[in-house]
């Protein structure tokens, strides 16, 4: 048992490294606490590695892959876009404490980061993988195996983002999750319906969805930098002594 799970450990774990999965993880890591992302891998990666084990062969064969693919993407898409949203030109002060509270994110966060990577597991690689090693090998070690394979990579990427992130402006974060974000949803679906593309080529066309994100809200803020009202909102100047003096009255 000792021998089954240490090789489904290393044959999940470097699978996973440079995976999408990964670096879904790490960006993550980059707009929400740590431990809430670890808790959301840990519970996907034993819920897919659980269905891959238990079911087999015949869940693989009957798994919808393509409507699993755009619900991912829908996903990943969405949250993309939502994190993009916080970093338009014009909003208020009053709009970005509300982005910014820690409670909405922390009860919205667990969900959202389990949902992506459970629909993104389903179908991957990887779990074709651990029903490969599950048909000669006992079910429960490569259980236990693949998902703390899963969750050591996960792992490794949150780290790896956690550091990142302090040396980086909020702003500049939340605009990288964003398109990364839009990366991901535009990688999962061409991977679902054009898996002929190759992995390269794949990559290649992924980047035109941030790409095109990217323009936009690069027109949008070198249009609001010529709108004198929006400048004023993004850098309020303090109020003259005369109208200190006036409202104290």
């Amino acid at each position: 048992m000792i021998t089954t799970l240490l090789l489904t450990f290393g044959v999940l774990f470097l699978a996973e490294l440079g995976d999408k999965s990964q670096l879904m993880a790490l960006t993550f890591a980059l707009r929400y606490r740590w431990w809430i992302v670890l808790a959301g891998i840990t519970v996907a990666s034993f819920a897919v590695n659980l269905i891959a084990v238990g079911v087999g062969h015949f869940l693989g064969a009957a798994l919808p892959t393509e409507v699993i693919a755009l619900f991912a993407a829908a996903t990943l898409i969405g949250v993309g876009l939502w994190t993009l949203r916080e970093t338009l030109p014009g909003r208020t002060a009053a709009d970005d404490t509300e982005a910014d509270a820690p409670q909405p994110k922390s009860r919205s966060a667990f969900l959202m980061v389990l949902s992506a990577f459970l629909l993104a597991e389903l179908g991957d690689r990887t779990m074709f993988a651990t029903m490969a090693l599950a048909t000669k090998h006992g079910w429960f070690a490569v259980w236990i195996g693949a998902s703390a394979g899963m969750v050591a990579a996960g792992g490794l990427a949150i780290l790896v983002g956690v550091t990142v992130g302090k040396h980086i402006p909020e702003r500049l974060i939340a605009v990288c999750s964003g398109l990364l974000f839009l990366y991901f949803g535009a990688m999962t679906v061409l991977d679902a319906f054009a898996p002929d593309l190759g992995t390269l080529l794949i990559a290649v066309l992924s980047a035109a969805a941030p790409a095109l994100a990217g323009a936009v809200l690069l027109l949008l803020r070198r249009r609001a930098a010529r709108r004198p009202e929006i400048v004023a909102q993004a850098n309020p100047e303090p109020l003259p002594d005369i109208a200190v003096r006036e409202r104290t009255v």
